[in-house]
Order: C-alpha cells, then sequence, then structure tokens
C-alpha cells in the first residue's frame, strides 16, 4: 500500500520526536510491505521565520494533496512572551484546522501498567481508566467575534455555535460511542451559557437515532471534579473548544506524563495526528523529549486512516514493551538510567 503523509515538525522538540516517529512508521512500512512518501512542510514559527505565515499556502496544498498529516508542535518563547506580536505560531494551527475542515479533537486518555504509579493521582483511582474526548475544534470562542472598545480598556470574545457544528461533532460522538461500551457524556454548561443549551437540545434530538448509547449531560465544572475523582467512570465525552482544550489537558496527566498521549484532528476529508504536548522549547536540541506521544500518533493514523490494525497493533505493542522494560527519556526514568530521544526511537525500530 502507497500512503502519502504530509509531515509537519514544527517548533521546539517538533522535529526530534518526529524524527522518532518517522523512523518507527518507516519500519513498520519494511515490516508489512507498504512504501510511505514524506511530504515536508512548514509551519509555525518556523513558517514565519521563513516567509512570514505561521501556515503558508504551499503547506495547506502538501496537506490536501496527502492522504494525512503527521504533526509535531507549535510555538516559541520569542512570541509568547512578546503580547504584541501581530503573527503568532498558535494563528498558524487555528488557520489549519479551519482550512482543512478539522472539527473534531480526538483525545484519548488510558493507563499503562507498567506507570500506573506515576501518575500524579492515587492507583485504586485511575485503574481501568480508558476514555475519550471529543473536542470541537473550529467554532466556539476562540473563533468568534473579539477586540476591544473604550480605548482598549474593555475586551470581547464571543462564543457562537450552529446547530449544524453541534451535529457533526456529536455525530462522531455517537458513533464512536457504538464502537466501544456506548456511554457518551455531553460536557456544557446549560445552567449559564445559550450556546451550551443549544449544545444540550441538539444532543438531545439525536438521542432517537443512537437508541443502544446511554446518554448522560454534565456542567463542565462537575466533569473537571470528577476527572480526578473516578475517570474511569467515563468513556466517550463530547464538548465545545474552550471546555475541551481545558478539560483535555487536565485529563492528560492521569497517564503519568503529556510526553505519552496521542491526538487526532479530523474532518470530512483530512486528518491530522500529534502529540498532545506543547513544543517544550527549554528542551529543543537536547534530545531528551518523549517521543512515544508522537509514536502513539502514528499508530492512531494506521488504524483510523489507513485502516491498518495490524500495523497500528505492533507499534503500540513495541511501545508498551519500551515502557516495561525502562527503555524510556528522562521524564519517565526516576532514578533509573535516561535514555534520549534518539535512543528511544532507534530502540523501537530495533524490536519491531
Amino acid at each position: 500500500m502507497k500512503l502519502t503523509i504530509a509531515l509537519l515538525a514544527g517548533d521546539g522538540i517538533g522535529p526530534e520526536v518526529i524524527a522518532q516517529a518517522v523512523k518507527v512508521c518507516d519500519a513498520v512500512a519494511v515490516k508489512f510491505n507498504h512504501e510511505i512518501i514524506w511530504k515536508p512542510a512548514l509551519t509555525g514559527a518556523a513558517a514565519i521565520d521563513a516567509i512570514g505565515d505561521p501556515y503558508p499556502d504551499e503547506t495547506h496544498e502538501i496537506c490536501l494533496n496527502a492522504d494525512a498529516v503527521l504533526f509535531g508542535a507549535i510555538g516559541h518563547p520569542k512570541y509568547d512572551n512578546d503580547p504584541s506580536a501581530k503573527v503568532r505560531p498558535e494563528q498558524g494551527l487555528l488557520k489549519m484546522r479551519k482550512k482543512l475542515g478539522l472539527f473534531a479533537n480526538i483525545r484519548p486518555t488510558f493507563t499503562f501498567p507498567s506507570l500506573i504509579d506515576n501518575s500524579p493521582l492515587k492507583r485504586e483511582r485511575i485503574e481501568g481508566t480508558d476514555l475519550v474526548f471529543l473536542r470541537e475544534l473550529t467554532g466556539g470562542i476562540y473563533f468568534g467575534e473579539k477586540g476591544r472598545k473604550d480605548g482598549g480598556e474593555t475586551a470581547f470574545d464571543t462564543c457562537t455555535y450552529t446547530r449544524e457544528e453541534v451535529i457533526r461533532l456529536a455525530k462522531k460522538g455517537f458513533e464512536l460511542a457504538m464502537t466501544r461500551t456506548k456511554k457518551l457524556c455531553c460536557v456544557d454548561k446549560a445552567n449559564v451559557m445559550e450556546t451550551s443549551r443549544l449544545w444540550r437540545e441538539t444532543v438531545q434530538s439525536m438521542e432517537k437515532d443512537y437508541p443502544e448509547v446511554t446518554v448522560s449531560y454534565e456542567f463542565v465544572d462537575a466533569v473537571a471534579m470528577r476527572l480526578v475523582q473516578w475517570p474511569n467512570s467515563y468513556d466517550v465525552l463530547i464538548t465545545e473548544n474552550l471546555f475541551g482544550d481545558i478539560l483535555t489537558d487536565e485529563a492528560s496527566v492521569i497517564s503519568g506524563s503529556m510526553g505519552l498521549m496521542p491526538s487526532a484532528s479530523v474532518g470530512e476529508k483530512n486528518a491530522l495526528y500529534e502529540p498532545i504536548h506543547g513544543s517544550y522549547p527549554q528542551a529543543t536540541g537536547k534530545d531528551i523529549a518523549n517521543p512515544l506521544a508522537t509514536v502513539l500518533s502514528a499508530a492512531m493514523m494506521f488504524e483510523d486512516t489507513f485502516h491498518l490494525k495490524e500495523e497500528a497493533k505492533a507499534i503500540r505493542e513495541v511501545v508498551n514493551k519500551s515502557l516495561e522494560q525502562g527503555i524510556v527519556t528522562e521524564d519517565l526514568s526516576g532514578k533509573n538510567k535516561a535514555y534520549k530521544t534518539s535512543e528511544v526511537g532507534n530502540w523501537l525500530v530495533a524490536n519491531l
């Protein structure tokens, strides 16, 4: 099978972790007799520095013409520390999601048996946790009307949703729930926000189309509390952009490290796979970043976009083996030997 993959390494540790995922993907391609055509492209601060645009038209064309996109991370301190900057790396991420129609962010949270005690939460609270957030990505307060008035003394950000935006996200949530334990939680703030009331009434109207799915409705603050009390009570959760941004980061620490969780951003035609962590500029060039989230994102890509389940299984199994044998970077090594980013990648390839 011939696979064309757009490769957006991005900023900070992005190129380092992407390099390990590429090595693993190439090893899988050899093992299972596939051909991968990689199409590198600029995005984020690297693209601003090169041509002044965080998501250039050339990059967009490469993404459009690829079967999938494998993405590292974006962000740079020189932009983070300059509130007056007119062009920012993060603008490229929002632009990419909008132009590619990536309206659903899929963020799994699960535990690794060999790392269960690395979590800041007690073992008995998190054992068996295996949940998935579907966060709406292209609407809400991040894309609503915003600005300043009263001479800059008042600022506003407007949260807007259409029923169709809710339906297409909820549909993916219902469909995913049908493949799992048939439980779906709609996360909102319907006691206060009009957009949340639209979310709730829309999802309620869809229940009849999925009679096997048990649907619950919870306020976002209650979910934030329950995620640290008994996360294993959840399965599939759907929510709007801002709530999802916050809750998925909260959920990410359950596993014990942000360097472990993969994610996907999907639309009707395009799909992008990326680790949940940021660009971690303090570690740039030091060969110490954990590449496993990026490698597991590649496993999601093989399974979800290419429908190659055995290839995805092979990647997950070798990642679990590396964790069990302590072939890990410094964020997971504790008092034991810490391996370099590239060493972990090489070990994964050798053991595939």
